[in-house]
C-alpha cells in the first residue's frame, strides 16, 4: 500500500500551513531531524521510566498513605489502563492537529500529572493522577513517533527509531534502579517529582526546535463512535486480563468481559467500513508487512514482559537482593539494549527488516529457555548470559516491528499507526503478564502441596494452603511468625523450589511464544511509504 502524500511543514516563522510540499525549516535548529530526536526522546523517557519506577514506590506508598495491596495494585494497572485504551485515538489527534502540539500537550499534561501525585495525600487521588499521567502519556508517545517519521529520511530513519528504542529500553530497564535509590535516599514522592524538570526541559526544548508536519490529506474530522468502540473493546480486553488473576481464568466475569470485547472489535469493523474518514482505515491492515508487525510487537511483548515479571521476583524473594541489587543485575539486560538498538537500526537499514526481526526473536526465545533453566543457587554469572542474550535480541525488534508499523502505513496516518504500535506492545504485556502468570499458578498449585508433604511438613488446611500457593506465586516463603529455625528453613526450601518450577515452565512458555514470532518475522518486509516524510531539514 502506497501513499502520494504531500506535507505541509508549519511552525513559527515558517510559513502557513498550507504552503508547498518541500517547504524548508527556519533558519536555525528548528526542524533539524537529530536535535528532533533528542527532544523526543527526553519526552518519551519520561513515560518508559514511569513504567517501572513506580514499582519500587509501591510499598512506601501503601505505609505512607495507608493503602490495602488491592489499591496499591491500581496505582499501576490504572496507568496502563488509561495508557493501552487510549493510545490509538491519541495517534489520531496527532494526525488531525500536528504532532507538534499533540507532543507538547502530553509533556506538559504527564508532568504535571507527576507533580500532582507527589503532593497528593490520600490514594484516591493517587489513583485519580494516575489515569491522568495514562491519557497524557497516550497522546506523547504516538507524536513522538509521527514527528520521527516526518522529519528523518528513509535512509536515516531506522537508526533514528533505533536510538529512540534503545531510550525507551534503557528507561524501562532503569527504572527500578532509579525508583530503589529515590526511594531509600529520599522519598516516594521524588519518583513522581523527577518528571517536573524533566517536562520542562522537553518542553522548552519542543518549543524551540520541533516543527510542525501535517499531510496535505490529514483527517479533517472525528470518528466519534469509532473511538467509543475500539475504547470500550479496548478497555474490556485490558480490563479482563487485569483482574483475570483475581476472579480467576473460569470466571464468568473474566469470559464476559473478553466476549464484551470481542463484540466491540467486530462492531468496531463494522463501522469503520462504512464511516466517511474512520479512526482506522481496515484498508491498512491488507499490508501484510504492517499487520506481522503488529502481530510481531505483541507476541514479543509477552515473551519479554509476561517472563521479566518474574525474574523481579526471583532476584528478590529467592535470591535476597534489595531493589537497587536487583536493578544493576539487570544491567546486561539494559546495556545490551542500549547498544543493540542503534546497531539493529543500522543492520536493518542494509538488509531489510526480515533477517534481524527473525534473528531477534530467536536470541529472544534462546534466552526465555535459558532462564527456565535457573535455580535457587544460581550465580550472577549464568545470569548475566541469559539476561544480555534478551537484550540483544529484543533490540532489533523493538526498531524493526516499529519500522515495519509506521513505514508501511501512509504518512496521514503515522500517529495512528504510532499509537497502534504501542497499544500492541501494551496490550502483549498485560497478556503475557497475565497468561504466564496463569500458568505459574497452576503450576504451583500442582506441585505446592506434594512439595510440603515430601519435605515432612504438616499438611495445609484448604485455607492456608491457598494462601501459601499465593505467597509462593512470588517467590515469598509463608512463614508465620515463631516458627521454630529449622521448620521455617524447610518451608523457605519448598517455597523457592516450587516457584522456580512455575517460572520454569512460564520461561518455557515464553520461549514458546517467542519461537513463534520468528515464523512471523518472515512476513515483514521495509516500510514502503517511509520516503513520504522524508528529506526534509538538516541531516
Amino acid at each position: 500500500m502506497t501513499s502520494q502524500t504531500t506535507i505541509d511543514k508549519a511552525g513559527p516563522g515558517d510559513g502557513p500551513p498550507g504552503a508547498p510540499s518541500g517547504t524548508t525549516p527556519g533558519k536555525g535548529l528548528r526542524g533539524h531531524p537529530w536535535f528532533t530526536l533528542v527532544t523526543v526522546a527526553v519526552g518519551v523517557m519520561m513515560v518508559a521510566l514511569d513504567g517501572t519506577i513506580v514499582a519500587i514506590a509501591n510499598p512506601a506508598i501503601a505505609s505512607d498513605l495507608g493503602a490495602t495491596f488491592a489499591e496499591v495494585q491500581w496505582i499501576t494497572n490504572a496507568y496502563f489502563l488509561a495508557l493501552a485504551v487510549s493510545l490509538i485515538t491519541a495517534g489520531k489527534l496527532g494526525d488531525r492537529f500536528g504532532h507538534r502540539q499533540t507532543f507538547l500537550i502530553g509533556v506538559v499534561g504527564f508532568a504535571a500529572a507527576s507533580g500532582a501525585i507527589g503532593l497528593s495525600d490520600s490514594i484516591a487521588l493517587v489513583i485519580v493522577f494516575r489515569v491522568l499521567q495514562g491519557l497524557f502519556g497516550a497522546l506523547l508517545m504516538p507524536a513522538a513517533l509521527g514527528l520521527l517519521r516526518a522529519t528523518f529520511p528513509a535512509e536515516k530513519l531506522n537508526m533514528a527509531i533505533g536510538i529512540w528504542g534503545m531510550v525507551i529500553g534503557a528507561s524501562t530497564a532503569g527504572g527500578p534502579i532509579l525508583g530503589g535509590v529515590l526511594v531509600e535516599h529520599v522519598n516516594w514522592q521524588s519518583v513522581f517529582f523527577i518528571n517536573v524538570p524533566v517536562g520542562v526541559l522537553a518542553v522548552a526544548l519542543g518549543a524551540w526546535i520541533l516543527l510542525d508536519h501535517r499531510a496535505r490529506n490529514a483527517p479533517r474530522s472525528f470518528d466519534l463512535l469509532g473511538i467509543a468502540l475500539l475504547s470500550g473493546a479496548m478497555f474490556c480486553l485490558v480490563w479482563a486480563l487485569i483482574k483475570a488473576p483475581e476472579w480467576g481464568w473460569g470466571s464468568g466475569w473474566t469470559w464476559g468481559f473478553v466476549f464484551a470485547s470481542i463484540a466491540g472489535f467486530g462492531a468496531f469493523a463494522v463501522w469503520e467500513t462504512k464511516v466517511r474518514e474512520p479512526l482506522i482505515p481496515l484498508a491498512l491492515f491488507r499490508s501484510v508487512p504492517l499487520s506481522a508487525g503488529v502481530v510481531l510487537m505483541v507476541l514479543m511483548a509477552i515473551a519479554f514482559m509476561g517472563g521479566l515479571f518474574f525474574v523481579t521476583f526471583y532476584l528478590q524473594n529467592v535470591h535476597g537482593m534489595s531493589p537497587v541489587d536487583a536493578g544493576l543485575h539487570l544491567l546486561p539486560l539494559t546495556g545490551m539494549m542500549i547498544v543493540g538498538s542503534p546497531l539493529a537500526g543500522a543492520m536493518i537499514t542494509k538488509v531489510g527488516p526480515r533477517i534481524p526481526l527473525a534473528g531477534g526473536m530467536a536470541f529472544t526465545a534462546l534466552a526465555m529457555y535459558g532462564m527456565s533453566t535457573l535455580e535457587t543457587d544460581t550465580g550472577s554469572g549464568v545470569m548475566s548470559l541469559w539476561f544480555a542474550l534478551l537484550g540483544l535480541g529484543l533490540a532489533p525488534v523493538m526498531v524493526g516491528a516499529t519500522e515495519v508499523i509506521v513505514g508501511n502505513a501512509p504518512l496521514e496516518l503515522s500517529g495512528v499507526a504510532g499509537g497502534l504500535q504501542q497499544a500492541a506492545m501494551q496490550v502483549g504485556g498485560s497478556l503475557g503478564t497475565a497468561v504466564l502468570g496463569a500458568v505459574m499458578a497452576s503450576k504451583v498449585d500442582s506441585d505446592l502441596e506434594g512439595n510440603w508433604a515430601k519435605a515432612g511438613l504438616p499438611p495445609l488446611t484448604p485455607e492456608q494452603a491457598g494462601k501459601a500457593s499465593e505467597a509462593v506465586q512470588v517467590g515469598v516463603a509463608p512463614v508465620t511468625e515463631g516458627t521454630p529455625e529449622a521448620i521455617a528453613a524447610k518451608i523457605t526450601d519448598v517455597a523457592h523450589d516450587t516457584f522456580i518450577s512455575g517460572m520454569s515452565l512460564a520461561s518455557l512458555v515464553a520461549a514458546g511464544v517467542a519461537a513463534v514470532a520468528v515464523l512471523v518475522a518472515f512476513l515483514t518486509k521495509r516500510g514502503q511509504n517511509a520516503e513520504a516524510g522524508a528529506g526534509v531539514g538538516h541531516i
